[in-house]
């Protein structure tokens, strides 16, 4: 059976719920044909963030790669298009941890692009009414690094491997008091990578 790893992010920020993770775990097991989700959720920690990526790499040598992300203010699912190899926190990591202008691999290229058939996700979920639209920027935060590390070392032609952002929960959104800020269902985000994961293992 083919294997699609699908990462989500633990809370951070103060947060209790993170909805990459929580769409992650929704989908978790979730089987057609010959293909079948597993879930890892990767620590929002610059140190350890890669290398918990890699283990999930090695221990479930999918065929594809998924991961996902938090982004604040954004108001639709969006598939990022390039990393780059900068770390730059505009806030603490879990460990207390802001790196300023430290590349995510001395030496490195300076940014590596998805290998996503972005436009063609985008158009599916929009046929679906879903929202959505592709990003061109990851940020520059543990996001990022671990799009930048996906790409860096695991990425080859022939596999299919990125990053998508989605917004947050509404429960986020009231809980901050900031009722302003976007937000989206988690039952229309779990829909949203569901049809995401599929288009990836066609």
């Amino acid at each position: 059976m083919r294997t699609l790893l699908l990462t989500g992010f633990e809370p951070f920020d103060g947060d209790s719920v993170n909805p990459s993770w929580e769409v992650a775990r929704a989908l978790d097991g979730e089987q057609w044909g010959d293909a079948r989700i597993c879930s890892v959720q990767l620590p929002c920690v610059f140190a350890t963030a890669p290398q918990a990526l890699q283990d999930a790499l090695q221990a479930h040598t999918p065929q594809a790669v998924l991961c996902l992300g938090q982004a604040e203010g954004r108001s639709e699912v969006t598939p990022e298009r390039v990393a780059i190899n900068v770390m730059q926190a505009r806030i603490p990591d879990n460990a207390g941890a802001q790196p300023q202008e430290t590349p995510v691999v001395a030496n490195g290229p300076a940014a590596y692009f998805s290998s996503l058939p972005l436009t063609r996700m985008v158009q599916h979920l929009h046929s679906l009414q879903i929202p959505a639209s592709i990003s061109n920027t990851a940020g520059t935060f543990v996001c990022n690094q671990v799009f930048y590390t996906l790409q860096h070392g695991w990425a080859q032609p022939g596999r299919c491997s990125g990053f998508v952002h989605l917004p947050c929960l509404p429960e986020q959104v009231t809980r901050r008091q900031r009722p302003v800020y976007p937000s989206m269902a988690l039952s229309l985000q779990v829909q949203a990578v569901r049809e995401l994961t599929r288009i990836m293992m066609a």
